[in-house]
C-alpha cells in the first residue's frame, strides 16, 4: 500500500510518498489502534507528521474506542473523531483508499492511502502522486496528429492551495513553438500572473522556452503574494519584454525565496520547474508539455492534468 501527504513543505514536488506492508487501509489503521504514542508512530510509519492524523489514534485512546473490524466501522470512527477543517466530504474511505483534505491554518494539505491494485488500475489519475523522484521523465519520440501544448502551475498566494488553477491549452502549438507563440499571442483576460510573466521573460530570439524560464526563476516575486506583478505592464511584447528584464536585472528576491534553490529541466516536449518559494513552504511547481510528450507518458500526463485541477484524483 501507498501513503502519499501532499504538503508543501517537502521536496520539489510538494509530496511525501512511503510504502506500507499492509494489504489495505484498515489493517493499517488496526494495527496502530492501540499505540499510545501515536505522533511518535505516525512520523516513523509515514516518514514525518501529518496533520491531524493522530487526532483518531488519541480519541481511541482517551475514549477506549473498539477497533474497527470492518471498512464501514473505520468510516464512522473517521468521520467522528479524525480532524479535518472540513465536514465528512472531507474524509473518502473505501475498500481500497483514503483521500483526506485539510487545512494547517497557513496551507491545504491532502493525505491519500492507496492499495496496489488501485495504483495499477487507475494509473490515469495516480501515476504523478506516486511518480515521487525529481524530475519526470522527459523522453518523447516523435508522434503525428495535431498538436497542443498544456501549462500546469501548481502555485498559490493564500491559504487556498489545493486544484486552485485549471491547467491551460494552446492548441495547434507544440511545446517548441510556444516562445513564438507566446511573442504574437495577445494575453488573455484569464491569463494567470506566471503565464504573464513567462510571456514577458520570452525574448525575440529564444527558440524553446528554457531561457525564459530562467528569467521566470530570477523574477522578484512568486514568495507567496508579494509583487511585483505583470497585470499592469505593457500588452505589446517588445515593450513588456523591455520592462520585465528591467524588474529582475534590479529586482530583489525576499522572505528567503532562493532561485538557486529552483530545480529546472527542459526536454524537447517537456519542461518543468521547481521554482523556490520560501524556507518554510518549499517549492511551486510548473509544467509546460505538449501531446507529443503525452502521447510517450499517458498516465502521466492524465494524472498530472487531474492533479492541477482536483484535490482528491479518485474523484
Amino acid at each position: 500500500m501507498y501513503f502519499v501527504y501532499r504538503t508543501h513543505y517537502e521536496g520539489p514536488f510538494s509530496l511525501r510518498i512511503r510504502r506500507l506492508p499492509d494489504r489495505g487501509v484498515l489493517d493499517w489503521f488496526r494495527r496502530g489502534w492501540d499505540n499510545d504514542a501515536p505522533w511518535d508512530w505516525i512520523e516513523a510509519e509515514l516518514g514525518g507528521p501529518v496533520y491531524g492524523l493522530a487526532s483518531i489514534f488519541e480519541a481511541a485512546q482517551e475514549e477506549q474506542l473498539p477497533r474497527p473490524g470492518t471498512v464501514d466501522e473505520l468510516r464512522t470512527l473517521l468521520h467522528e473523531h479524525l480532524y479535518v477543517e472540513g465536514d465528512t466530504d472531507y474524509i473518502r474511505l473505501d475498500g481500497q483508499s483514503l483521500r483526506a483534505r485539510t487545512n494547517d491554518d497557513e496551507v491545504e494539505l491532502a493525505y491519500f492511502f492507496l492499495h496496489d491494485d488501485l495504483a495499477t488500475a487507475r494509473a490515469d489519475r495516480l501515476a504523478y502522486l506516486l511518480h515521487g523522484s525529481w524530475p519526470l521523465p522527459g523522453d518523447a519520440p516523435p508522434a503525428g496528429g495535431a498538436v497542443t501544448t498544456y501549462a500546469v502551475f501548481l502555485t498559490h498566494y493564500d491559504g487556498e492551495t489545493l486544484a486552485r488553477l485549471e491547467p491551460l491549452e494552446f492548441p495547434g502549438v507544440d511545446l517548441p513553438g510556444l516562445p513564438g507563440h507566446l511573442r504574437a499571442a495577445a494575453p488573455a483576460g484569464d491569463w494567470p500572473p506566471e503565464l504573464l510573466v513567462l510571456r514577458a521573460l520570452v525574448a525575440p530570439d529564444d527558440t524553446t522556452v528554457e531561457p525564459a524560464l530562467r528569467r521566470c526563476n530570477q523574477w522578484p516575486g512568486f514568495n507567496l503574494g508579494d509583487g511585483p506583478w505583470p497585470a499592469g505592464m505593457p500588452a505589446a511584447h517588445a515593450a513588456v519584454h523591455q520592462e520585465a528584464t528591467s524588474l529582475i536585472e534590479v529586482g530583489e528576491c525576499t522572505d528567503g525565496r532562493n532561485p538557486d534553490a529552483s530545480l529546472l529541466r527542459v526536454d524537447e516536449h517537456l519542461a518543468q520547474l521547481a521554482m523556490h518559494c520560501n524556507e518554510p513552504f518549499g517549492h511551486q511547481q510548473w509544467f509546460l508539455f505538449d501531446t507529443v510528450w503525452a502521447a510517450a507518458h499517458p498516465d502521466l500526463a492524465a494524472s498530472l492534468l487531474r492533479y492541477a485541477g482536483h484535490w482528491d484524483p479518485l474523484d
